[in-house]
């Protein structure tokens, strides 16, 4: 059963990732008065799946310079570790169901910054190389204060794993007293997933297109899947955090898609960040913050195990 329902997982990821395209590049049309995707199928619904036909059918091209070994592997690993990070979606029945979901979020997310990295390495190029030491050192910086924003809720809700954040939000969510920490962490997983205004990794005024400028067809593709999966997969992350987390309710995907839409709304709206002003933001702004919400959480935590301490000796 664990292999079925994982199986079963993939693909309706892979078809929600086709349709989060679809979805972007209507709304994207929408707000740059345009018409969107609207020819291929009734309203444009089979569009993503033209796309990806017109992706695998195209040339690949084979790399003379380069680690083509390497450079063929690392868009299947990237797009592996990206679904991965599912198995840690907290199901009531025939999934995997341990407590420590968190600690394995926090191990699999830091290995999405090698695949960055392998990839424009091993491509031999100086645009793919500069993509991607940018990515690394903004996923790096950005990393840093992603983790200690969720090591405040651990401490809060003393476990690692994700059901506890549904308990512990069942009369309040966490945004309403905790709404700073919530755009924070906005920010935190658009640098992490290298989105619009934080896309330095690809940024195709600059670098062409980053360290994907060597890939073509189906490992393109594949590098696609994975980014988009990731913007999926922070949604429900982001839901199960902040926003209930009671995934067994079907309001809790509304807000899934209503984070989805921020995705696509901040790309439409806001024009690309300048890279230093990015560092400056996380290293001068946003880590100070963040270490001084997790003194407060330490200190309201130690007030209470002495409250409760003392009404138990009286």
């Amino acid at each position: 059963m664990f292999i079925l329902s994982s199986f079963f997982l993939f693909i309706f990821v892979l078809l929600g990732v086709a349709f989060f395209t679809l979805f972007e590049r209507s709304v994207l049309g929408y707000i740059q008065f345009r018409s969107g995707p609207n020819s291929v199928g009734l309203f444009g619904l089979l569009q993503p799946f033209s796309d990806a036909l017109s992706l695998f059918s195209s040339e690949f091209y084979f790399l003379v310079f380069g680690n083509y070994l390497i450079y063929f592997f690392v868009p299947i690993l990237g797009l592996s570790v990206s679904l991965i990070f599912w198995l840690m979606f907290p199901f009531s029945f025939n999934f995997v169901g341990f407590s420590y979901r968190l600690f394995f979020f926090f191990c699999c997310s830091g290995l999405g910054v090698y695949f960055i990295m392998i990839a424009g390495w091993s491509s031999n190029s100086v645009y793919s190389l500069l993509g991607c030491m940018r990515s690394i050192s903004q996923s790096i910086s950005y990393e840093v204060v992603f983790f200690l924003v969720i090591f405040c809720f651990i401490l809060y809700c003393e476990s690692f794993n994700l059901n506890y954040f549904c308990y512990f939000q069942f009369d309040v969510w966490f945004i309403f007293f905790l709404f700073l920490y919530f755009m924070i962490f906005l920010s935190c997983i658009l640098a992490e997933t290298n989105r619009s205004p934080f896309d330095f990794s690809e940024g195709e005024s600059e670098l062409v297109s980053g360290f994907y400028v060597e890939y073509s067809s189906f490992s393109f593709f594949l590098f696609f899947l994975s980014e988009y999966s990731n913007m999926m997969f922070m949604s429900f992350f982001t839901c199960l955090v902040f926003l209930g987390g009671d995934c067994m309710n079907f309001f809790f995907f509304i807000k899934v898609v209503f984070l989805i839409y921020f995705f696509v709304w901040v790309r439409g709206s806001f024009p690309r960040y300048r890279y230093d002003k990015l560092m400056y933001m996380c290293w001068s702004s946003y880590l100070p913050v963040t270490l001084n919400y997790i003194l407060v959480f330490i200190f309201f935590s130690i007030f209470l195990f002495f409250i409760i301490l003392s009404w138990k000796k009286s």
